[in-house]
């Protein structure tokens, strides 16, 4: 297939999002003596489950950005049987530790040069407008993607139709001319596809009914330079 833009996904799909949240919640684990008590997988699955439902609300409209900030350690530290009042500075200490820890999916960053030379490429993210910009910044990709659409800006959440419509109308090049690199089945693939858009889908899902709904899964970078001959 030839495409005539590339749009690229960031969390987990360039960037190691999810080793960069545990790091962060370790070094939380660390500072603060209330969790001296609880092992840090607890704190680490705990976390996880209430940020993801808490994102998931916040992408349907049923929560707000200031209340998904207070309720992922607020509920957190409610499950865990902690006193939930400091929510606040730990989230903050949270964030500040987070991003120490940002760094490129191996095999991501070569793959991404090598596309850059022969696609015009950009980048569409879900995620709070200021960190995801610090990350683009922190790693040149402003220098390199000709279009940036984080979806707090357009005032609306992957997968929803709005997202893909405004970065497709940001490339002037109809839908079918675009390829979504991206790790996430719903927000990603299924929006993506939805919409119109041809997807890659970068998992280790085997379930191959949802893998039908892309045009290329792969779980290797290399895999993907192949399948858009670079």
């Amino acid at each position: 297939m030839a495409y005539k833009f590339i749009y690229f996904d960031l969390d987990d799909t360039l960037l190691d999002h999810r080793s960069a949240e545990r790091a962060a919640l370790l070094d939380v684990h660390a500072h603060f003596s209330l969790f001296k008590e609880t092992n840090t997988e607890a704190l680490i699955d705990i976390y996880h489950q209430v940020n993801s439902m808490q994102w998931a609300q916040y992408s349907g409209g049923e929560i707000s950005r200031q209340e998904l900030q207070r309720n992922r350690f607020e509920q957190t530290l409610e499950k865990l049987n902690l006193d939930s009042s400091d929510y606040a500075r730990i989230g903050q200490y949270y964030i500040a530790c987070y991003r120490n820890h940002w760094q490129w999916i191996e095999g991501a960053e070569a793959l991404y040069q090598r596309v850059v030379q022969k696609y015009p490429v950009g980048i569409l993210t879900n995620g709070f407008a200021e960190t995801q910009r610090k990350k683009l910044d922190d790693f040149g990709l402003y220098r390199s993607a000709e279009h940036v659409v984080i979806s707090e800006d357009v005032g609306a959440l992957k997968p929803d139709p709005k997202v893909f419509e405004y970065a497709t109308r940001q490339t002037g090049l109809d839908k079918n001319d675009i390829l979504y690199v991206g790790d996430s089945y719903r927000s990603d693939i299924e929006g993506a596809t939805n919409f119109g858009w041809d997807t890659a889908w970068f998992t280790q899902n085997g379930d191959s009914a949802k893998q039908k709904k892309a045009q290329f899964v792969f779980s290797d970078f290399n895999d993907l330079s192949n399948y858009i001959r670079i």
